[in-house]
């Protein structure tokens, strides 16, 4: 036998590695709010409580995203696009993260600037971008966020903006090259953005491909994520 033969490709170890991860997370995660649920309410709130959703959240983004990196790589992540009622996807969205926000005190609004009701993308992969640009959002955001979908020309704009400080000049830069190597300020992998451009440019109708963009202003004048869907 071929000694390169005789062992797994080590892709292939890590993304089972993953893939028990999150399943040990999920135990965690289930056998957390079940604990919480037993604790009187005032015990409920604490600041402590709002760290642990968040990174509980937070690490459960990063093995989706590994996830759907491996199988991005071995085309083995299939994308099903259907109409999807945008009001019902943004409040989905926002209830995912309603506890983190509560503990954070983070008022969280959305709006949609647009008469067609539905949007025709990938539910799943789309919120696998959208709930970790939230998360990220949360982290950075002083004490609000505000979700917003609008139409432009022959695309489904999805925004997310904070009021915090904004994405450094560094990044916006080099936002085309969305893996920019550990930020060792903020722990920053770029791995979140390359993920979502992936995502983003799956979505393709009529030869014009998703994309994403980052900047700083917006309504409320922090970090503002657009996702382009066509």
């Amino acid at each position: 036998m071929n000694q390169d033969n005789q062992g797994l490709d080590f892709s292939t170890v890590i993304a089972s590695t993953v893939h028990d991860m999150k399943n040990s997370l999920s135990a965690l995660i289930q056998a957390h709010s079940q604990w919480l649920a037993r604790l009187p309410e005032a015990q409920r709130e604490g600041s402590e409580q709002g760290v642990i959703e968040h990174e509980l959240r937070h690490l459960n983004g990063m093995l989706v995203q590994m996830l759907g990196l491996y199988k991005l790589g071995v085309n083995q992540l299939p994308i099903c696009p259907d109409y999807h009622e945008l009001e019902d996807f943004i409040e989905a969205q926002l209830a995912a993260q309603q506890e983190v926000l509560k503990q954070r005190d983070i008022l969280a609004t959305w709006r949609i600037e647009t008469d067609n009701p539905l949007g025709f993308f990938d539910r799943e992969l789309v919120a696998s971008v959208v709930g970790n640009v939230l998360t990220n959002a949360i982290r950075y955001a002083g004490h609000a966020l505000l979700i917003s979908i609008e139409e432009q020309g022959e695309q489904l704009i999805i925004s997310v903006n904070d009021d915090g400080p904004g994405y450094p000049e560094r990044m916006l830069e080099r936002q085309q090259d969305y893996v920019q190597g550990i930020d060792s300020s903020t722990g920053s992998t770029g791995l979140g953005l390359y993920f979502a451009a992936r995502i983003a440019a799956l979505h393709e109708r009529d030869g014009l491909s998703g994309r994403i963009e980052i900047a700083n202003g917006g309504a409320l004048g922090g970090g503002l994520f657009r996702l382009y869907l066509p």
